[in-house]
């Protein structure tokens, strides 16, 4: 059986670790969070960066940015350098599509590479529906489907290698700009007395139906302020991969996109 890692067991990693190991494959997590965090899945938490070496023919990233991707790949964990198992990469941060591509240069040859970034939210991971956006050669893809279905419902080959990061990131700025657009509306709400939970169901009933605004009170960080640890944090900077992506850091909607984000108080 495939040997499979999941590196960054976050809100969404670890959804996807635990989808990985109840379908039968021989699953394990990697965190700088101690395994005892994990309860009752704690013995299926890697230890240490060399375990990942040893453990993973397949490894998922989902670490947080180009940064921690950097130190888990190349950097403090290395976990490409030197003798490692690990025979096929599958890249599901959101990131920008140029890192991703640039990535074909830095790891080892004889390591196939995709890119598989996914999107649902936590919710999504958690009951195994995410949707992915794919990029890499057919076959590499046709391997590792049966653990994609493990995960999620809904799969796109968008083309090869950085074409499933291109996609995601014009995918999420469409749904930077219904978060924000959501989140502004409902403040404004509050401001003229009008009763946000009715505002949304008629949202959802109407011309203003957005995943962000239907799914507000299963998504976990709808009601979240701008925080660099947290979702809303993520949203901003997944714009700002989009925006160096398609080469338009000064682009006035992202960049107003990420003011709203950036300047959000937590809801009550």
């Amino acid at each position: 059986m495939t040997r499979v890692a999941v590196a960054g067991c976050g809100r969404m990693g670890f959804g996807m670790c635990r989808a990985l190991a109840e379908a039968g494959f021989d699953a394990k997590g990697f965190d700088v969070r101690p395994a005892a965090d994990y309860g009752g899945f704690a013995e299926h938490m890697l230890p240490d960066a060399n375990a990942v070496k040893a453990h993973a023919e397949v490894l998922f990233t989902v670490v947080r940015d180009t940064r921690q991707t950097d130190d888990l790949l190349f950097d403090d964990q290395a976990v490409l350098v030197g003798e490692t198992a690990v025979k096929t990469l599958v890249v599901s941060s959101t990131l920008s599509p140029n890192y991703v591509k640039a990535l074909a240069g830095r790891v080892p040859a004889g390591i196939a590479l995709i890119d598989a970034p996914m999107s649902g939210a936590q919710v999504a991971a958690d009951e195994k529906r995410l949707s992915f956006m794919l990029g890499g050669d057919d076959d590499a893809l046709n391997a590792i489907q049966p653990m994609l279905k493990a995960m999620g419902t809904s799969f796109h080959r968008m083309g090869g290698f950085g074409a499933g990061m291109t996609a995601k990131v014009l995918n999420n700025y469409v749904a930077a700009s219904s978060a924000a657009s959501t989140r502004k509306v409902l403040a404004w709400a509050e401001e003229l007395g009008l009763d946000q939970a009715k505002l949304l169901a008629l949202m959802d009933a109407s011309s203003g139906q957005t995943w962000f605004g239907s799914n507000f009170d299963a998504i976990e960080f709808t009601r979240d302020g701008y925080h660099p640890d947290n979702t809303i944090h993520i949203i901003a900077k997944d714009v700002e991969a989009a925006l160096d992506g398609v080469g338009a850091p000064d682009d006035a909607m992202g960049r107003a996109f990420i003011d709203v984000f950036r300047n959000l108080k937590p809801m009550e």
